[in-house]
């Protein structure tokens, strides 16, 4: 079954489903380019390590000095009445490994890496590790003689950094040829609007190619089953919707329980 919505479904955007289909998303992409890349070209997936805790300043950690003693002999006072003080449970702020998966259009014969395809995630987009993480790739990227293609399908916090444009859209594709720095191709698009073709560039000699993101994230929510897992009862999730795009969600979810 089709998703609801004509271009991105923000209820993909829920933490319990994101992540899954990331991945799958990266997967179908690479399948999905792959005929259009060969013989010269082919698709490699990575994986982004690194290690992501929320808040460093509360990591657990050993202090440096600490000294204990115990007696063989124990001493009593029978004076007072010992009270044994109860441990209660706590929950510490513990580092948890992340793994990001991207694409990397790379050269037959040569391995030479053509192009980088990320897909935004909310640890990219949110500040901490995550954000620092990529931004420092990005920024050698972008020094670098590849292209990078940045899909920010991601509604909630903030957008990479952009020169001279306004935040206003729901969700932006950026292309950036690195013939052509510091200027980008930058796809704008909104929640009820469907994604837009996205041009993706190889080596000079070759023509680009034309990616049909939008079948391809039909071609995942379909495949995932998510019309069954996503309970359109529920809100969307954050951030909030303008008054006017939260009307047009709920006539467009009235019509789907009618149907």
């Amino acid at each position: 079954m089709l998703s609801p919505f004509p271009g991105m479904n923000p209820y993909l955007e829920l933490p319990a489903l994101w992540h899954e289909f990331h991945n799958r998303l990266i997967v179908a992409l690479s399948d999905a380019l792959t005929p259009y890349l060969q013989p010269r070209y082919y698709m490699a997936v990575e994986t982004r390590t690194y290690i992501d805790d929320n808040n460093p300043e509360l990591l657990v950690g050993i202090p440096d000095a600490i000294v204990l003693t115990a007696s063989k002999t124990p001493v009593a006072h029978p004076t007072t009445t010992a009270t044994q003080t109860r441990p209660k449970q706590i929950r510490l702020p513990m580092p948890v490994e992340v793994k990001e998966r991207y694409l990397e259009v790379r050269e037959v014969g040569t391995h030479q890496v053509i192009t980088v395809i990320e897909v935004l995630s909310p640890k990219n987009k949110r500040k901490g590790e995550g954000r620092t993480a990529y931004e420092k790739k990005r920024q050698r990227l972008l020094g670098s003689a590849s292209h990078l293609v940045e899909i920010d399908l991601l509604r909630e916090n903030i957008p990479m950094p952009m020169i001279g444009v306004e935040e206003t859209s729901d969700y932006r594709i950026v292309v950036s040829r690195a013939t052509n720095r510091p200027m980008a191709d930058l796809y704008e698009f909104q929640l009820r609007e469907p994604i837009p073709n996205l041009s993706l560039p190889l080596k000079p000699d070759d023509p680009e190619l034309a990616v049909d993101l939008q079948a391809v994230v039909l071609g995942v929510y379909d495949r995932g089953s998510y019309h069954v897992r996503i309970d359109y009862h529920q809100p969307v999730p954050p951030p909030k919707l303008s008054e006017a795009d939260q009307q047009w969600v709920d006539a467009l979810l009235a019509s789907l329980r009618g149907a």
